[in-house]
């Protein structure tokens, strides 16, 4: 049973450490539901509560919150190129074939043009 409770403190000491660290380097725009030194001082005071309610509560999501450089919420496509500041991806896919469409039509008689002048 001593080896037990040995693991047992070993893993919470872990989790405690994790989430100590994983609150220190959260941001605090990041935070949910309240603010950063909020869950600091609860995961310290409270080392297995805290450390399993940070992870429950009060971790951030995978989806990043608007920042300054990116105060904007949109989607965006899954390549890196395209996740610059001002760099805004298509929402509708019918836009984009019309867009498209009209490029090609306006290529296409650019191309006749040129060629009526030469000939």
């Amino acid at each position: 049973m001593l080896y037990l409770d040995g693991f047992v403190g070993l893993a919470v000491f872990c989790l405690w450490l994790y989430c100590l660290l994983d609150v220190l380097t959260t941001d605090d725009d990041a935070c949910r539901n309240l603010p950063r030194l909020v869950w600091l001082i609860f995961v310290v005071l409270a080392p297995l509560a805290g450390s399993i309610v940070w992870l429950v509560a009060g971790r951030p999501t995978g989806v990043a919150p608007p920042t300054k450089a990116l105060p904007y919420a949109r989607r965006s496509p899954e390549f890196p190129e395209y996740d610059r500041p001002g760099r805004f991806s298509s929402e509708d896919p019918e836009a984009d074939a019309e867009f498209l469409r009209r490029c090609r039509e306006r290529a296409e008689q650019q191309r006749r043009q040129g060629r009526g002048q030469d000939g």
